[in-house]
């Protein structure tokens, strides 16, 4: 704690010194390091943060016979994501010539100088947060039927691979990033790119046993029951606050007055997004359907944040209520249709991720006029072709080679115990 003290009245006496004058808002160079270096820290600890998040509102929305499963999936992946981008997704990413398609595959190093502007240890770790995120998407929609140790071969090429290729392309000055291309803190980069993966792997697995049944030559989707609803919640909250993190630091600097405006401006909007999107869920769900869906509300909140995550910035605050608004139509009438094709998304992520993020990503030039409609579905067409393309043809290897799906009598005792062992409770049939 003292220690802890002693940084943060460091930093403050180095604004202090380095200063020229508080009235023109000015930083020496080692001022802004240090300022900018702390801001990366301070939104990688909050973006870790989602990590808990989608545990928790993946744990939720699974049977009672999974959540361990949820759990060993989640911890798993986070440490194996963390360790391939060090490893050699980073470079993939940022080590991208100025308008290519894929860097080198080299082990990440610190190679700090205050002329960067910041710690490369602090950036390191403030973009594995994004991949870590990323993966998550995907393991929710999969839950429940997916063998975990596939998955994580899957997290490995997810994480090394397919998001730092495409990540490239736009945050490590690629070919997007040449062409004007616009996605701020990830629309489409991040939360897309990981629902276009998502699609793909529920496709290839299925459906849960039983999740579908036909009535009258008509499919109808059968409910299956959450095991905890305040859990899932928990983690919406979580990513809620999580998203603060993931948006506002995506300023990738604080150490001039213009840099903390701007962070402080992306939080409201921000927030204001997720709340209109929760609004809209509850609403949209009374009217249609005569109840107030809390899955509904949730998942609401989520895409609007998800669709304010392309351009937290350039727009008013009431613009942002409207587009957290619209994600969450999105998500509703998405996740609708997805049911309807007899597609199995255990927690929403598609809607949620890749059509709100979709959405997100083309309506930026509504309000940064330094992009075009144009470019914007270029780019997302791209990111979204690649991710799923290569993801599709991932699933189908491991499903003919290794397996990737549970059998049906696993699926039928349940994952926690057919995967990980776990017989701590009863299982009904």
């Amino acid at each position: 704690m003292k220690k802890t003290t002693s940084v943060f009245f460091g930093c403050i006496f180095a604004l202090l010194v380095n200063s020229n004058s508080f009235a023109e808002s000015t930083m020496s160079q080692e001022g802004q390091y240090i300022f900018n270096s702390l801001g990366f820290y301070i939104g990688g600890v909050l973006v870790a943060f989602m990590a808990a998040g989608f545990c928790m509102l993946e744990s939720g929305l699974v049977t009672t016979k999974s959540v361990s499963t949820i759990g060993a999936k989640n911890i798993g992946k986070f440490a194996i994501c963390s360790i391939i981008f060090f490893l050699f997704g980073y470079n993939i990413a940022y080590g991208i010539p100025e308008g290519g398609y894929i860097g080198s595959f080299s082990i990440w190093s610190d190679g700090s100088e205050v002329g960067t502007g910041y710690s490369d240890s602090s950036d390191w770790f403030f973009q594995t947060m994004f991949v870590c995120a990323t993966v998550s998407i995907v393991s929710g929609a999969v839950a429940e039927r997916i063998k975990i140790w596939p998955f994580f071969t899957f997290a490995v090429v997810m994480s090394g691979l397919i998001y730092p290729i495409s990540m490239g392309w736009q945050w490590g000055g690629g070919w997007l990033s040449t062409a004007g291309f616009s996605d701020f803190a990830g629309s489409t980069i991040v939360h897309a790119c990981g629902g276009a993966a998502a699609l793909a792997g529920i496709i290839v697995l299925g459906a849960r046993e039983g999740r579908f049944t036909s009535s009258g030559g008509k499919r109808v989707m059968v409910p299956f029951a959450a095991s905890s609803i305040p859990l899932v919640t928990l983690g919406t909250f979580l990513l809620w606050f999580g998203w603060f993190g993931f948006n506002g630091f995506s300023q990738l600097a604080m150490g001039t007055f213009d840099d903390v405006n701007a962070i402080s401006k992306i939080a409201v909007n921000t927030h204001l997004a997720g709340a209109a999107g929760t609004v809209t869920g509850a609403v949209v769900t009374r009217l249609i359907g005569g109840k107030t869906d809390i899955i509904m509300m949730l998942n609401g909140a989520l895409a609007g944040l998800v669709a304010i995550t392309a351009e937290p910035l350039s727009p008013t605050p009431g613009l942002a209520i409207v587009i957290g608004s619209i994600g969450s139509l999105i998500m509703y009438f998405g996740t609708k249709m997805l049911e309807s094709f007899g597609l199995d998304d255990v927690v929403g992520a598609i809607p949620v991720h890749m059509f709100a993020g979709i959405f997100g990503t083309l309506v930026v030039p509504v309000s940064n006029p330094d992009t075009s409609f144009g470019t914007q579905l270029i780019g997302t067409i791209s990111v979204c072709a690649f991710s799923f393309v290569l993801s599709y043809a991932l699933f189908t290897a491991l499903k003919t080679t290794v397996g990737l799906r549970i059998s049906k009598a696993a699926e039928k005792q349940g994952t926690d115990k057919a995967e990980i062992g776990v017989t701590a409770y009863s299982i009904r049939d």
